[in-house]
């Protein structure tokens, strides 16, 4: 049972993320995450994963959690956030935010030009790293 929740949550991200892609691709825009280290920690069951996020002018990421904290470093252009039950908050470059794990936020480039954020997560080993949110 728990095997196929897995493998559902990473259909549901797969499925998210295309649709992602499929709503840049009409905006003649896209958006996209490099993974740029991912490294055992000396907790056991735990792993840092660090992912380079292109935002462009218009895209928002949809509603998603992650089994573990997530801290971010905003690298270029403006973004707002949206975690929680919190008011949203609009970063810029040299900003930082973290995210606790587990909470449901969303992201959106709200400037005119690309943005970018490096995204440092300490995540439980084994689990999908995003899980979509309705």
């Amino acid at each position: 049972m728990k095997i196929a929740k897995n493998i559902l949550t990473v259909i549901l991200v797969i499925i998210g993320l295309a649709a992602i892609s499929n709503t840049a691709s009409a905006q003649s825009v896209t958006s996209g995450r490099t993974e740029l280290q991912r490294h055992d920690l000396s907790i056991p069951g735990r792993e840092a994963v660090q992912v380079r996020v292109e935002i462009y002018p218009g895209i928002e990421y949809p509603r998603h959690t992650h089994p573990g904290e997530e801290i971010i470093y905003v690298l270029d252009g403006i973004l707002e956030y949206k975690v929680g039950d919190q008011a949203p908050v609009t970063l810029k470059q040299g900003d930082v935010l973290f995210i606790p794990a587990g909470t449901v936020h969303t992201v959106r480039n709200v400037g005119g030009t690309s943005g970018a954020e490096l995204a440092t997560y300490i995540l439980e080993k084994g689990k999908p790293p995003i899980a979509l949110v309705k």
